[in-house]
């Protein structure tokens, strides 16, 4: 039996991420940390997991989790993440990373894209990204794997089998993707309030979103040269959800038939991507851990269609699927 901490569960992500554990036999949730005042029980502060757990959010410093854990998932904002994920690994516990702030492999990089110093430089150059599909082997005997972003994760599964089989050009790549709008997290903000986000679908950090270095270096890797996309969101009046549109300019005359076929070889032995005829929709992912794949030549262009849960396959279920590699569970176990 893992024993498992949560820090800052008081989010969606941690509670997406509770109730896969819940149905996990091999793990015990143990300590649940939040800042809140007081020591809230967590079936107050998430209605849904109302008997499922009987334990309180407790003001824990990570040193303190670490010494009741086996493995902490990390569920903090950026910077503040480093800094307890920092102080978790000395203590010995292994780390599941759900921020943006080891998911970059440069400093510099981080210090432009979040506009400050990275509290644990050293880890960042060697630190797991944490996309089984790509990196199964490293995830596995990692103490720390970074969780990939939501959007780079419709991106990245969509984009890499064309780049690892050089079909693509790598620097004419355009990625649209539409989200949920718990992607933003569950503190109020007045643009994520019903009546300015109800029947209207909106871009946004256009050019300026911090998910584009992710794409870009994960993407370059599954390439072998540099990868440079062009990335916009938008968010859509739906709860959760994610619907990236990729595309791309083939380097040769490329049949549809060709590449989902290619999709399909590259998956093959991926439980968690469906590679399907059909153009998907995000009911088809809603409440799992799947990505769906298709793919559509357009004039000449590759249009490839990647569907996933922003909360499961973009998150807390790609976490456990860590998880699993991690501590040598079946991969599939309670997704």
């Amino acid at each position: 039996m893992i024993r498992i901490g949560v820090l800052g569960a008081t989010g969606y992500t941690a509670l997406e991420l509770l109730r896969i554990l819940s149905r996990h036999a091999d793990a015990e949730v143990v300590v649940l940390t939040s800042r809140q005042e007081g020591e809230p029980h967590v079936g107050s502060v998430h209605p849904a997991l109302a008997g499922r757990f009987d334990l309180r959010l407790k003001n824990f410093s990570p040193v303190q989790v670490a010494a009741e854990v086996d493995c902490v998932f990390s569920c903090l904002p950026h910077a503040a993440s480093a800094s307890s994920v920092k102080q978790v690994l000395e203590a010995g516990a292994r780390v599941i990373d759900f921020s943006a702030d080891y998911r970059l492999d440069d400093i510099e990089q981080y210090k432009q894209w979040y506009g400050q110093d990275h509290p644990d430089p050293n880890r960042v150059p060697t630190t797991v990204y944490g996309l089984p599909e790509l990196f199964a082997d490293q995830i596995a005997s990692a103490d720390l794997v970074a969780n990939p972003g939501c959007f780079p994760t419709s991106a990245i599964l969509a984009g890499a089998p064309f780049l690892a089989a050089k079909l693509i050009e790598p620097n004419e790549i355009i990625v649209d993707s539409k989200t949920g709008i718990s992607g933003a997290g569950r503190t109020p903000k007045l643009v994520f309030h019903y009546p300015e986000c109800n029947e209207s679908v909106a871009a946004y950090n256009v050019g300026r979103h911090r998910h584009t270095p992710e794409i870009d270096l994960i993407l370059s890797k599954s390439s072998g040269s540099a990868v440079e996309v062009l990335f916009t969101p938008h968010v859509v009046p739906m709860d959760r959800g994610i619907l990236t549109t990729f595309y791309a300019r083939p380097t040769r005359e490329l049949s549809e038939a060709e590449a989902i076929d290619t999709l399909r070889d590259f998956y093959e032995d991926k439980p968690f991507v469906r590679v399907v005829d059909h153009l998907p929709g995000t009911k088809d992912t809603a409440g799992s851990n799947f990505c769906d794949l298709t793919a559509r030549i357009v004039r000449g262009r590759l249009v490839v269609i990647s569907c996933l849960d922003n909360l499961g396959k973009g998150a807390s279920g790609a976490a456990v699927q860590n998880f699993n590699l991690m501590f040598g569970f079946p991969e599939t176990t309670a997704l």
